[in-house]
């Protein structure tokens, strides 16, 4: 039936919506199937998002038509739709009154992504008022707390090399941890690869204790302390915890060096939040391994990355993975820089709404996915900033002179953005980022074409 006299306003005007604080709003793109009106279908699906059912119900009273989601503003020809969405709609916890994601998912894209009358629907920016966005957590740590534990400044502190153990799967523990300690003669950050737990062949015990051990050796030989990313993902909230507890314990007196990466696509908001407040102390590193299942531009139903990104931040991410921008091997544009300025900015814009944080601590882009210390300037160039942490796994070991030159090669990339210096002038002061034009000579040809005979290289 059409409930387009019910589930849509288009009087409403948004920044009224804004101004009144009452009002979660969401934009969508969406088409409706064949033979299905655009409004009739949007009011549909802003009917089975909040109140509405296919028929008229006895339960219908004037309180429960004051919470209805009501459509406010559609532009049939770009398939955009506007929904606003009162916040009494949204569950809230009964042990602390705090809010969360998995109630604001329930209802944005629940059932209505599933409806007959809706060919594709796809969120792709969401604005929360300032008493429903104190209602989350938001993070407990930043990347300033890394930076302390790195002897840097706590404001501007820079930009954090890391990497990821390669090869993603095959490691046995002691090799584990010898990658490692090559790897941080030259860097900072080591993660998990996603897949890296408690396999039969490295068991998780066993890897951790070896991991700790090298990263006292690493910092002994090398005078600068290392951090480093561990995976503590699990089905059960329980194991999770089991895993955080036996790392901060076995890494002792180093246990501020480590921060908990758990995959918050895959496990959810309730691994997110269990680590966030079981280990307040740690960084919690959300990985967002699965999301281009609905997060990719080729999928028109979920929502975007950006999305994602926004509620890890109210979540309480302190850093999450936000892509390469077009600048590595995944899927990206330049444009997606938004994604990283709207999760570290106190004021934001998203590409429909304008988000004011209200003094929420910030979220760090985490950048990996086929990164090299070539690909690094234009990277930092199109950022507009160095503030981040990078995870280049074939990156660092596959430099030709091993693993800690992979590191200082990405360290001398930064540098050179930094400093405003052409890449091929630098490099040839710079031994270990000259020597990554021979180690990824592909990148090399694309990005430097006169490479060889600039630096002198042999074809």
């Amino acid at each position: 039936m059409d409930q387009s006299t019910r589930y849509a306003d288009l009087d409403l005007n948004e920044k009224d919506l804004i101004a009144g604080g009452k009002h979660v709003l969401c934009a969508y793109t969406m088409k409706p199937k064949a033979g299905y009106g655009f409004l009739e279908t949007a009011a549909h699906f802003a009917a089975e998002s909040s109140t509405g059912t296919n028929v008229e119900v006895v339960t219908t009273d004037d309180f429960t038509r004051g919470v209805d989601a009501l459509v406010y503003d559609v532009d049939e020809a770009n398939e955009v739709m506007k929904i606003a969405y009162p916040v009494d709609l949204f569950d809230i916890n009964i042990t602390d009154g705090k809010a969360m994601i998995a109630s604001f998912l329930t209802l944005t894209i629940g059932n209505n992504q599933g409806m007959g009358d809706v060919e594709y629907a796809k969120m792709h920016d969401f604005y929360v008022p300032p008493d429903y966005l104190r209602l989350f957590d938001g993070p407990s740590t930043t990347i300033a707390d890394l930076w302390r534990v790195l002897g840097r400044p706590e404001k501007d502190g820079g930009f954090i090399v890391g990497t990821i153990i390669k090869p993603k799967l095959g490691l046995r523990p002691q090799p584990f941890a010898d990658a490692a300690y090559q790897f941080w003669m030259g860097g900072d950050f080591i993660k998990n690869d996603e897949p890296q737990g408690n396999q039969p062949f490295a068991p998780l015990k066993e890897t951790i204790i070896a991991v700790a051990d090298a990263m006292r050796r690493a910092q002994d030989d090398s005078g600068q302390p290392k951090l480093f990313s561990a995976n503590i993902t699990a089905d059960d909230y329980r194991e999770l915890i089991a895993r955080g507890e036996f790392i901060l314990e076995t890494f002792g007196e180093n246990a501020d060096h480590v921060a908990f990466l758990v995959d918050g696509y895959v496990t959810g908001p309730q691994a997110v939040t269990t680590a966030r407040r079981h280990f307040p102390k740690q960084f919690l590193h959300y990985h967002r391994a699965g999301h281009g299942a609905v997060t990719s531009p080729q999928s028109k139903r979920g929502y975007t990355a950006f999305v994602l990104s926004k509620m890890s931040r109210l979540q309480g991410a302190s850093g999450i993975h936000t892509g390469t921008m077009g600048f590595g091997k995944m899927e990206g544009e330049a444009a997606d820089r938004n994604i990283a300025h709207m999760i570290e900015k106190d004021s934001a814009d998203g590409p429909f709404y304008h988000q004011e944080w209200l003094g929420m601590k910030m979220t760090t882009p985490i950048i990996s996915g086929g990164m090299n210390a070539l690909r690094m300037p234009g990277f930092f160039g199109n950022l507009g900033h160095s503030n981040l942490i990078m995870t280049a796994g074939g990156g660092a070991y596959g430099h030709l002179d091993g693993p800690a030159a992979g590191a200082i090669s990405l360290r001398q990339a930064e540098q050179c953005w930094r400093s405003g210096a052409d890449p091929i002038q630098f490099a040839k002061d710079h031994q270990e980022f000259a020597r990554a034009f021979e180690s990824f000579q592909g990148d090399a040809d694309t990005l430097f074409p006169n490479w060889r005979q600039q630096l002198n290289i042999a074809a």
